[in-house]
């Protein structure tokens, strides 16, 4: 077992950023965490690195404690945090040097393992780190981070504000890094990228709604889910549909609407009605649940329970 997260709690003055965190994380998996801004991501990253120490639980890396063990703990991994933290005034390969000797290893000793990220930055390798691209910054952290040969890879939003193509291209880095046994744990705001994860948590207000395996909800979910569209726009319809009885939740999702009736007979009902609206434009049709749907699905649950548990929201 590469990670073991034990009923981890942290808060900050009278802010609770985690609670009753949960979860396992196997040898060689490329592990999720989705979540919005504010969601207890990066505290729970930085607890993982041994940089926070939380109020309660355990975080075991390959069997050491994070907070007993944690020189052994940092030697076993490499971390990238949500912002750019290289030296800004050292070129890319004097940074790299540097790493290598932090950990006491050299470039050309693990240079198996960055050869795929390290090509792509070589051109640029004389310039500050400072002066990058925000894709080549990430590439040269990630380099930073795999230089002393990692078991345990944790990685805070590393695509956030990076184009897709660089996003597209640090995935599949990630995957032939997954390749060569190294446990991957990501945090990402993309929907998307989750989709290419092993299992993902969805995590909300320092709790996690849920794990699973992201094609689940894409395959296998028993929801029920609809998309209505309408060449007037949806936006006017969200509460409209909202209000209708048989509606369970309803979110806006792009240029449409998801709609989760509370069963079949419901579904039916509700298109009834709305062939009744002045709107010859709209489309109801049953479509599949993505990863991005559940997560939805599950946050409109909590604000329903927090509302009738009579809790702020």
């Amino acid at each position: 077992m590469s990670l073991i997260i034990d009923h981890i709690d942290k808060s900050f003055d009278a802010v609770q950023a985690l609670s009753r965190i949960d979860f396992e994380v196997q040898d060689g998996e490329l592990f999720g965490l989705i979540g919005p801004d504010g969601a207890g991501k990066s505290t729970l990253f930085r607890i993982m690195a041994s940089l926070l120490v939380p109020d309660a639980g355990r975080c075991i890396m390959h069997g050491y404690d994070v907070v007993d063990d944690y020189r052994e703990v940092r030697k076993i991994i490499g971390y990238m945090p949500g912002r750019f933290s290289l030296y800004m005034d050292l070129s890319v390969e004097e940074n790299l040097a540097f790493y290598a000797r932090v950990f006491g290893t050299s470039v050309e000793e693990n240079y198996d393992l960055i050869s795929d990220v390290y090509e792509q930055i070589a051109p640029f390798k004389r310039r500050l780190a400072g002066k990058l691209s925000g894709g080549m910054k990430q590439k040269l952290a990630l380099s930073c981070a795999l230089i002393h040969r990692p078991r345990v890879l944790i990685l805070d939003e590393p695509t956030t504000g990076v184009d897709a193509v660089s996003r597209r291209e640090f995935w599949d880095m990630l995957k032939k890094i997954q390749g060569q046994g190294i446990t991957i744990v990501v945090s990402t705001p993309y929907m998307d990228e989750a989709e290419m994860c092993d299992r993902v948590a969805l995590i909300q207000k320092g709790r996690v709604l849920e794990i699973s395996d992201p094609s689940i909800p894409r395959d296998g979910d028993d929801t029920q889910l609809f998309s209505l569209r309408s060449n007037r726009g949806v936006y006017a319809y969200l509460e409209r549909v909202r209000s209708m009885e048989g509606c369970k939740h309803a979110w806006l999702f792009g240029d449409q609407l998801h709609v989760t009736p509370k069963s079949k007979d419901n579904a039916e009902k509700m298109k009834s009605v709305m062939d009744s609206w002045d709107d010859p434009s709209l489309q109801w049709k049953p479509i599949l649940p993505s990863i991005e749907d559940r997560f939805m699905g599950l946050m409109e649950q909590e604000s329903e329970e927090h509302s009738t548990n009579g809790e702020r929201i």
